[in-house]
């Protein structure tokens, strides 16, 4: 007679229903095992190796799965941990001024964003487009000789035609033209202060110029001011 493991990636018939084998638990397993006790042949039952080795792998196939429900709670509260602690650290930045990798600024009724971005090499000039929402461009600023390393700007939040644009989010595209004329990509980084953490989901945003970022797009933090004299 065909062991247990002969049939775990078929459909086993036992004279009431059929039940699918292609993922065990220890629950679905232990079932077909006295099932197929149930409906073994009399004349040729199943001898005592064949089942202690049925048996043996029912008690592995329990083991394995108390050991996976162990690690997946382990690092369920390994996770839990982490997330507390983040978001303990994270009431600590309000009020300091950060650094982060970002390439959004929020503009309001009459603030004026500062871009910041750092350049690997010299560039004979950098070029900013900055889009609304819509993905439509409404400002393009321009900057030239620029040494390599950080640098930052302020937008005055007015599009191309000197008109205040509305109140909301715009993405910012750079591109940098070095001496030979090649281009290439500066980091984009957001400068600010923290107004507040906000915590949704159970994660922590820290709200900068309006723009809420994660905790692990903070590449700097000090104190008021302390970007203020970099570029």
């Amino acid at each position: 007679m065909s062991s247990i493991s002969d049939i775990t990636t078929s459909y086993v018939n036992t004279g009431s229903a059929s039940i699918s084998t292609e993922e065990l638990g220890k629950d679905e397993f232990l079932q077909l095992l006295i099932t197929k006790l149930q409906y073994q042949d009399p004349l040729n039952p199943m001898n005592d190796e064949d089942f202690i080795a049925q048996i043996a792998q029912f008690s592995s196939l329990e083991q394995m799965q108390n050991i996976a429900e162990a690690v997946n709670e382990s690092n369920s509260l390994t996770y839990l941990q982490m997330q507390s602690l983040n978001n303990v650290m994270s009431a600590g930045f309000v009020g300091k001024d950060v650094q982060a990798v970002y390439d959004r600024v929020y503009v309001d009724a009459d603030n004026a964003p500062r871009i910041a971005y750092t350049l690997s090499s010299y560039a004979g000039s950098v070029e900013f487009e900055i889009s609304d929402e819509s993905g439509d461009v409404v400002a393009t600023i321009r900057e030239e000789d620029l040494t390599a390393g950080r640098h930052t700007f302020t937008w005055d939040g007015k599009d191309d035609f000197g008109n205040r644009v509305p109140e909301g989010q715009y993405t910012i595209q750079a591109v940098a033209t070095d001496a030979s004329g090649a281009t290439f990509n500066p980091d984009l980084l957001l400068t600010g202060t923290v107004e507040a953490v906000i915590y949704r989901d159970g994660v922590a945003y820290l709200k900068v110029d309006g723009i809420e970022i994660l905790l692990g797009d903070i590449t700097a933090i000090g104190e008021k001011g302390a970007f203020d004299s970099d570029g």
